[in-house]
C-alpha cells in the first residue's frame, strides 16, 4: 500500500513538470503571422494539420495558400476549393465569398450564387457586388433592379473599386425613382432591417426557364441594358458603359484576335467602358505583356485580353480577377 502511496505521489509531482515542458500547439493566428512575415512554407506547415482537424479558419487560410500557389509546390484550385467549402459549411464568411466566386467563374452560376447570396446577406463586399449583379441582370435570378442596385451600392460604399464603377453604369439605365429605392434598401440592409431572405423568399437561385444564357457567354460584373431599352437582348449580361471619353488616346482595337488562350473581362455597348476597364486593370502583374483585344459583334463590343499560353494560365488570371470581385472567363483559341 505505502509503495502504491508512494508511487502516486511521485507521478502527481511529475505531471507539472510533464505539463511545463510540454510545447503548445501552434495556432491558426501564428500561422498569420508566419505568412504575413514572409515565411509562407512555415504558415502551411502550422495550418495543415489544424485544418485536417476541422478548423474553419485554417481551412480558409490554407485554401488562399493553394489557390495563390504560395508556401505549396503549385497552385491548385480544386484543392482550395475544397477548403473553402469545408470552411464554408461551418459558416466561414471569407470562404463562402471565395467559393462562390470560384464556382461562379468556373462557369457554375448557379452554385456559385447560392453560397454568394448568404454572404452578401452578411455584408461581404464582393459577394454583393456579384450577386447584385446577377439580380440586376435576371443572371439565373429573377430580374430585381432595386435590390440589385442596392447591394452594389452597398459595395461600392465599402470601396470596392468594381463596385463604382458598376453602379456607375446601373445609373445610367435605371430612372432616378428605382434609384433612390435602391439607395433606401441599402440603408435598410446595412442595419439589418431588410434581409435578402426576406426579400426575394427562399428560392434564391434556379436555372433560366426560357432562352438560357449560353454557358460560352459568361457574365460580366456590370448590369445589362434595361429590357426597354434592349428589347432584342432580354437575358444578355452584358452593359452599357459609362459615357464619358478617355482624356487621353485609347489603344486600337486589335483587328483579329490574339492567337491562344484568352480571358474574358466583360461585354461593353460603348467601346469606351471596355477601354475604361482595361485601363483599371492593365498594371496588375498577371497581365503583365498581355494586349487587349476589342471584339465588336454588333452594338456589343467584348474586352478580352491575351494570349496565355495554356489553359491553366488563363484559369489563373481569372482566378485574381475573382479574389478582386471582377467577373473574368477563360476563352479557348
Amino acid at each position: 500500500m505505502r509503495r502504491s502511496i508512494m508511487t502516486a505521489a511521485l507521478i502527481a509531482l511529475a505531471s507539472p513538470a510533464i505539463a511545463q515542458n510540454a510545447q503548445p500547439a501552434p495556432t491558426v493566428a501564428e500561422g498569420v503571422a508566419a505568412w504575413r512575415g514572409g515565411n509562407e512554407n512555415r504558415a502551411v506547415e502550422i495550418w495543415t494539420p489544424l485544418a485536417e482537424a476541422g478548423n474553419p479558419q485554417a481551412q480558409f487560410h490554407l485554401g488562399q495558400a493553394y489557390r495563390l500557389g504560395r508556401g505549396v509546390a503549385q497552385p491548385d484550385t480544386a484543392r482550395a476549393r475544397t477548403l473553402f467549402e469545408q470552411a464554408a459549411r461551418q459558416g466561414h464568411l471569407g470562404a463562402r465569398t471565395n467559393l462562390g466566386l470560384i464556382l461562379y467563374s468556373d462557369g457554375n452560376r448557379v452554385g456559385g450564387l447560392r453560397w454568394l447570396r448568404g454572404a452578401a446577406d452578411r455584408g461581404e463586399p464582393r459577394a454583393m457586388l456579384v450577386y447584385g449583379t446577377a439580380l440586376f441582370n435576371g443572371d439565373q435570378l429573377e430580374r430585381d433592379y432595386v435590390t440589385g442596385y442596392a447591394l452594389v451600392s452597398r459595395a461600392a460604399a465599402q470601396g470596392l473599386a468594381p463596385a463604382s464603377t458598376t453602379l456607375a453604369q446601373m445609373d445610367e439605365v435605371l430612372p432616378l425613382e428605382q434609384r433612390t429605392a435602391g439607395v433606401r434598401l441599402a440603408q435598410r440592409l446595412a442595419t439589418g432591417d431588410a434581409k435578402l431572405s426576406d426579400l426575394l423568399g427562399d428560392e434564391d437561385v434556379q436555372m433560366a426557364s426560357v432562352d438560357p444564357v449560353p454557358p460560352a457567354q459568361s457574365p460580366a460584373t456590370t448590369p445589362a441594358r434595361r429590357p426597354t431599352v434592349q428589347t432584342a437582348e432580354p437575358n444578355a449580361t452584358r452593359p452599357p458603359a459609362r459615357p464619358a471619353a478617355p482624356t487621353s488616346p485609347a489603344p486600337a482595337p486589335a483587328a483579329n484576335p490574339a492567337s491562344g488562350w484568352t480571358v474574358q473581362l466583360g461585354a461593353f455597348s460603348r467601346e469606351g467602358g471596355a477601354q475604361s476597364l482595361y485601363r483599371q486593370l492593365s498594371g496588375l502583374p498577371v497581365f503583365a505583356g498581355k494586349q487587349p483585344i476589342y471584339q465588336k459583334s454588333g452594338n456589343v463590343t467584348r474586352l478580352r485580353v491575351g494570349p496565355f499560353a495554356s489553359a491553366v494560365e488563363a484559369k489563373r488570371a481569372c482566378d485574381v480577377m475573382a479574389s478582386r470581385g471582377q467577373a473574368c472567363f477563360a476563352v479557348a483559341p
